[in-house]
C-alpha cells in the first residue's frame, strides 16, 4: 500500500513539473506582430503551390501572426506571368477587404517574384503593397527554363521580351521596399547573379537548396523583421 502511494506521489510530482517548465515557455515567448504588421500574401513558384509555404507561414503564425493575415495564395502556374499577375492583383484586393489592411507585403519564391514585379510595375500594385521579398527569383533569367516550354517557363529564359520588359528602366519602382535572398547552392537559378535587382536589399545565405530557402529559420528571421520594420 505505501509503495503505491508512493508511486502515485512521484508520478504526481513528475506531472506537476511537467506543466510547470511548459508554462514559462509558453508565457515568455514574444509576438513580433503588431497593429502596424501587415497581411501577407505568399507567392509560389514553378509547379508548385500554396502548401509549398506551410513552413514559414507557421512561422509567422507562432510569431503572432493570425491565419487571416497569412494567404497561401496558389495559381495556375502554366500561364504568362502577367496572367498570373492580374489574378494576383484580385487577390490582393481580397486579402485587404478581409483583413480592412491598408496594404499587404508580398513573399515570393521563385517565378512568383516575375508575376508579383509584374503587379508592382504595371498594375497600380506599388500603391498596395509595403514590402516585397523575393526569395531565389529568376530576376533576370535562369539557363534551367531552357528546358521547360510552359508560357510562364519561357518567360523565365535570359534574354527573354518577358523580362527585357520588366527590367526595363527602374528594377524597384515606386514606395514599396524591395528584398532578394540568394543562395550561392542553389542550381536552379543560373547564373546566381540573376536574382539581385537594383534598389533593392540583396541578401546572400548560406548554403541552400532552391526549395530550401522556403524551410531555413534564418532566412525566415530575416524575412520577418524585414517586412515588418
Amino acid at each position: 500500500m505505501n509503495r503505491t502511494l508512493v508511486a502515485t506521489a512521484v508520478a504526481a510530482a513528475g506531472t506537476l513539473l511537467a506543466l510547470q517548465t511548459s508554462v514559462p515557455a509558453q508565457a515568455s515567448s514574444s509576438s513580433s506582430f503588431t497593429p502596424t504588421s501587415n497581411p501577407v500574401l505568399f507567392v509560389h513558384g514553378y509547379t508548385g503551390d500554396g502548401n509549398n509555404w506551410n513552413t514559414m507561414a507557421g512561422r509567422f503564425q507562432n510569431d503572432g501572426w493570425p491565419s487571416s493575415h497569412l494567404d497561401q495564395w496558389t495559381y495556375d502556374w502554366h500561364q504568362s506571368n502577367a496572367t498570373t499577375a492580374q489574378q494576383l492583383s484580385a487577390e490582393v484586393d481580397r486579402l485587404l477587404s478581409a483583413t480592412g489592411a491598408t496594404k499587404v507585403d508580398i513573399v515570393s519564391h521563385s517565378m512568383g517574384g516575375l508575376s508579383s514585379r509584374y503587379f508592382l510595375k504595371n498594375l497600380g500594385g506599388g500603391d498596395k503593397v509595403d514590402a516585397w521579398v523575393s526569395l531565389g527569383g529568376p530576376n533576370h533569367g535562369t539557363d534551367s527554363a531552357n528546358s521547360c516550354f510552359d508560357t510562364s517557363c519561357t518567360e523565365m529564359r535570359i534574354g527573354s521580351s518577358f523580362l527585357a520588359s520588366l527590367n526595363s528602366g527602374d528594377e524597384t519602382p515606386g514606395a514599396p521596399r524591395y528584398a532578394t535572398w540568394w543562395s550561392p547552392c542553389d542550381t536552379v537559378i543560373n547564373p546566381d547573379s540573376s536574382v539581385a535587382l537594383s534598389g533593392a536589399a540583396n541578401t546572400k545565405t548560406a548554403c541552400l537548396s532552391h526549395t530550401g530557402l522556403l524551410s531555413d529559420a534564418t532566412v525566415y528571421a530575416q524575412v520577418r523583421d524585414m517586412i515588418n520594420s
